[in-house]
């Protein structure tokens, strides 16, 4: 059933490209301290790129700049561009709400609302007008996010009572029930145990056949088993963030032009 969500003009519909999201000398600085540093990067619509990298390289500080969630820190300064379907998500028209509906996310820590299973998934829908069948579009959701089975018969008990790898799936299911293009997870496995994260993984796979992934995650070998591109991400001199290399995933692990990406994948990394 489609959506009845209206969409910004200024950001344009999908048209089917290549490329869903291009960064063009992106910079990010929190007040003087420069944290991303020029970096241009194309995401492929429907793939799983993971961005890999040891800890403070901006992973996270760069998936917060594809939806502009770094806005939200204080003291955040955003130059260069991010385009969506060749349109920059930071020109003046556009409104940051109507990028993060188009670009979802999802934390390291699990963080459902303090509401009823039903009403997390319902929460987005509510506040962007959505009119069509609640209920249906709900069920899809937690079908999506492979936890329907589990919650069907307690949709009205509370989020907080799911154990943390189910909540991570009902986060998602929040995401994607407002029908985003793409979704950006910020190593969204690391607060859960193997076979939660087991779960996670399986799902990215499965969200890749209609959405966008991308995945930002310290582990090379989660990389691996996920992703269809991955960039490798490290500190310059400065300790500015910057892109090493990046494309297919197997390629890069059998093949890597760069020492440090080499380094980092055989553990090597200093």
């Amino acid at each position: 059933m489609a959506s009845t969500i209206n969409k910004s003009p200024y950001l344009g519909s999908s048209p089917g490209g290549k490329f869903v999201l291009e960064t063009q000398n992106l910079r990010v600085y929190y007040r003087d301290f420069l944290a991303i540093k020029n970096l241009s990067l194309q995401i492929e619509r429907r793939q799983i790129t993971a961005i890999v990298g040891p800890s403070g390289c901006g992973k996270s500080t760069t998936l917060r700049a594809f939806n502009r969630m770094n806005e939200l820190l204080p003291s955040t300064r955003t130059e260069g561009k991010v385009l969506f379907h060749g349109k920059n998500i930071y020109a003046q028209k556009v409104e940051p709400l109507e990028v993060r509906r188009r670009i979802g996310m999802i934390f390291q820590r699990p963080a459902p609302f303090a509401k009823s299973i039903y009403e997390n998934v319902a929460f987005g829908l509510r506040v962007n007008g959505f009119q069509d069948d609640m209920d249906t579009r709900v069920e899809q959701s937690l079908r999506q996010a492979a936890l329907w089975n589990e919650v069907k018969d307690r949709l009205l008990q509370s989020a907080l009572t799911l154990s943390d790898g189910q909540q991570q799936r009902l986060c998602l299911a929040r995401a994607i029930a407002i029908r985003p293009e793409v979704i950006l997870m910020d190593e969204p496995t690391s607060k859960l145990d193997p076979v939660a994260a087991l779960q996670i993984e399986e799902l990215m796979r499965q969200l890749a056949h209609h959405y966008t992934v991308v995945l930002a995650t310290p582990n090379t070998q989660q990389a691996a088993r996920v992703s269809d591109y991955m960039a490798f991400f490290a500190l310059d001199e400065n300790r500015a963030g910057c892109l090493i290399e990046h494309g297919p995933t197997r390629e890069l692990f059998i093949n890597p032009r760069d020492k440090r990406t080499e380094a980092y994948i055989t553990g090597r990394f200093r």
